[in-house]
């Protein structure tokens, strides 16, 4: 029999979109030559950081293009080092434990973060660097904040000021229902920042994830000495041809809902105790509750 893991939030194998970026990466080859196996632009693919710009509606020279999300949260606590301690949600996302040396912690309730406590954090210490959030379909609890605290939270970012990292990389990954405002842009991009990743809704292993930053940071990155040129960049100019490919996102979103419809009826089918399921059927996402 064969075993289905819930262990981690990675796309289905026989989900992947295979041929499609097989011809994608053909297509940038053909197209630019020997300029998709050089070393690229610091900050990443230009065409990419366009799309992204667009996407989002700001200067694409906030764009970084990055080896997945957890490198923007590298960037990010480099570009803070020295302004305090960041503050995480409890529980969180475990690489981010592990990469930092100490932390301070806001409890998590049905509702997503507590505002209420972080405020109470806030009014008992020292300004923060910033904080780390996963406001739509939080890994590990599933959680989502709601609309409600959305609001407050931005306003909180801009009153304090308070800055924060949202990190989205489940945001796309919906099966029903509307999305909510972002963090990013109920606040306007001033002191909230953005990452996202294609991890999920492409293939983890294209490395690809991005972190919207105000400019003056994206400038300090790009003229930081390290190892970031070239990295993934013929990844980079075929996944800049995939984004445009949007029926086959759709298509892939289907298929993750009826598989999901599959799971719901096997816990409720008799080899698993009969009636109602023991889990609840998840609405929308690789990591999400109810």
């Amino acid at each position: 029999m064969e075993t289905i893991s819930f262990a981690r939030g990675v796309p289905a194998p026989q989900l992947l979109p295979i041929a499609e970026l097989a011809d994608c990466a053909k297509t940038a080859i053909e197209r630019d030559g020997a300029a998709a196996l050089l070393y690229g632009h610091t900050l990443g693919y230009q065409p990419l950081r366009e799309w992204i710009g667009e996407r989002h509606g700001v200067d694409p020279v906030r764009v970084v293009v990055t080896n997945g999300s957890l490198q923007a949260f590298h960037f990010v606590l480099s570009a803070f080092a020295g302004a305090g301690r960041v503050i995480v949600e409890r529980p969180t996302y475990d690489r981010p434990r592990k990469i930092l040396s100490g932390f301070d912690e806001v409890a998590l309730d049905d509702g997503g973060l507590d505002v209420d406590e972080l405020e109470r954090l806030l009014d008992g210490g020292e300004r923060p660097a910033f904080l780390y959030t996963i406001p739509t379909f939080q890994n590990p609890a599933g959680v989502t904040l709601s609309e409600e605290r959305r609001r407050r939270l931005a306003e909180l970012a801009s009153a304090r000021p308070l800055r924060i990292l949202e990190d989205d990389p489940y945001g796309l990954v919906r099966f029903e229902g509307e999305p909510l405002p972002t963090l990013f842009e109920l606040e306007g991009g001033r002191n909230v920042m953005y990452s996202s990743s294609f991890s999920k809704t492409i293939a983890p292993g294209l490395r690809v994830g991005y972190v919207i930053v105000p400019e003056e940071i994206a400038t300090g990155l790009e003229a930081r000495p390290g190892d970031r040129r070239g990295r993934h960049v013929r990844s980079r100019r075929g996944l800049r041809r995939r984004a445009e490919l949007g029926p086959s996102r759709l298509q892939l979103r289907l298929a993750r809902r009826d598989r999901r419809g599959c799971i719901a009826a096997g816990w409720a089918s008799p080899c698993c105790g009969g009636g109602e399921p023991a889990v609840a059927a998840p609405r929308r996402g690789l990591q999400s509750r109810g």
